[in-house]
């Protein structure tokens, strides 16, 4: 049976968010119908434009830029800062609503997510009848606007969306990327940022198309694993699925904003590797496992991007799920500056409940401390320990925090620059 998955995207979500709740508050001015913009959190550097008004946009603001910049292209921008407590509100009130329409949804931001829209599409005429009703009914019933993609693959249901707006219906399924989809700019391709657009330009590729066309091994040669990522997209080739979770499902995370951009992938590791700690480390005080990992990359121009993967066993060991989020960004990020990383697990389960044990070994990455507790878990264990030995020696380091502190036992990787500790959500 062929899929049909949706891509559904608030038009400016902060935006037409903030807008509605003035209008509530009895304000008689909609920032959407003028010259406006969210953002000047100077003091969180959200000295930005987190989103703009389509009035705004014909004045050449962009997301992502200075808002010094934004003003100086006109003087009478209206600023709004943003109210991330209100557009959570906002955005929980929305993926309730759509679940109800498919259970079938995987959320991919605050302001979008993807539908498996093939179990109900019976239910329906046709896929765009059913999208252009779906968007109706979110006008009507919330007061913003989407955009919905149709297509048979996430990807392509991604890059329709993000055709013409506002409130629109497109569809760019397989047998239309040549038509649609490769002759728009390589710039507009999904996970294609400014880094990868020069170098891509660098080799006479302008367009989707000639990416599409190109030697993937010479792109391969330049972007690494990121260009065949971006060469398969090119070519409609996503075989993902949408991963649903149920709406009672709970999940563990940590997130960090970063005290400044950062651009290389060691330094990424290193704060992956302090989230998955902190996450691993809460798990455990649950009593829970995770059957899933995923990690979120909010990039400096506020473009938020994630990636899952579901283990094959599920685990609360701290190695095991860092080394999980390290290949997941390493197939995601795109090279360009990044504000925000975040870890995730879901798919819980009880740690009473029987799980599968592998026959593989991972590496482990502690500096060791001079208590004795430690010393005496990391001498019985071999180089590359199995799961039941980092198992072992998690809840020792466990212990070892609770009694002495955190501070007592750290990794060998925070030895000479420790990242700043993360924060639960």
């Amino acid at each position: 049976m062929e899929r049909i998955i949706f891509h559904i995207d608030v038009n400016s979500a902060y935006l037409s968010w903030s807008a509605l709740q003035l209008l509530a508050n009895g304000s008689d001015t909609d920032l959407r119908q003028i010259p406006a913009i969210i953002g000047g959190d100077m003091e969180k550097r959200h000295g930005v434009v987190l989103a703009k008004s389509i009035p705004a946009k014909k004045y050449g603001i962009t997301t992502g830029e200075p808002i010094v910049n934004a003003l100086r292209k006109c003087p009478s921008l209206v600023i709004e800062s943003p109210d991330h407590t209100l557009y959570h509100q906002k955005s929980q009130s929305l993926i309730k609503f759509l679940f109800d329409f498919c259970p079938e949804l995987e959320q991919l931001s605050v302001d979008e997510c993807f539908i498996d829209f093939t179990p109900v599409k019976d239910q329906y005429p046709s896929p765009e009848a059913a999208a252009h009703s779906l968007k109706n009914q979110i006008k009507d019933r919330f007061g913003f606007t989407v955009n919905i993609g149709i297509s048979d693959k996430k990807v392509l249901a991604k890059m329709a969306s993000d055709f013409q707006k506002p409130n629109k219906v497109h569809t760019l399924y397989s047998w239309q990327i040549q038509e649609k989809m490769w002759p728009l700019s390589v710039s507009s391709l999904y996970m294609c940022g400014t880094s990868s657009t020069q170098s891509l330009e660098k080799l006479e590729i302008k367009t989707i198309g000639d990416l599409a066309k190109a030697n993937k091994e010479i792109i391969a040669a330049h972007l690494k694993s990121h260009g065949i990522l971006l060469w398969k997209y090119a070519n409609g080739i996503d075989d993902s699925d949408v991963i649903s979770t149920p709406a009672e499902a709970k999940g563990v995370g940590n997130s960090i904003t970063l005290p400044k951009d950062v651009v290389n992938k060691e330094e990424a590791h290193r704060y992956l590797l302090s989230l998955s700690d902190s996450v691993a480390g809460r798990l455990r005080k649950a009593g829970q496992l995770a059957g899933m990992v995923s990690v979120e990359i909010k990039y400096s121009n506020f473009q938020n991007v994630s990636h899952q993967k579901s283990l094959s066993s599920s685990t609360n060991t701290s190695q095991i799920i860092y080394d999980t989020a390290c290949q997941l960004f390493n197939e995601l990020w795109n090279s360009a500056p990044i504000r925000l990383l975040g870890v995730r697990t879901s798919k819980l389960s009880d740690l009473a409940e029987p799980t599968q044990l592998s026959l593989f070994d991972l590496p482990g990455d502690y500096a060791l401390s001079p208590y004795p507790e430690t010393k005496s878990a990391i001498k019985n264990s071999p180089i590359s320990p199995s799961k039941e030995k980092l198992a072992v020696l998690d809840k020792t380091l466990d212990s070892i925090r609770q009694k002495y502190g955190d501070s007592a036992v750290v990794r060998g990787s925070f030895l000479n620059q420790t990242p700043k500790k993360p924060k639960s959500p």
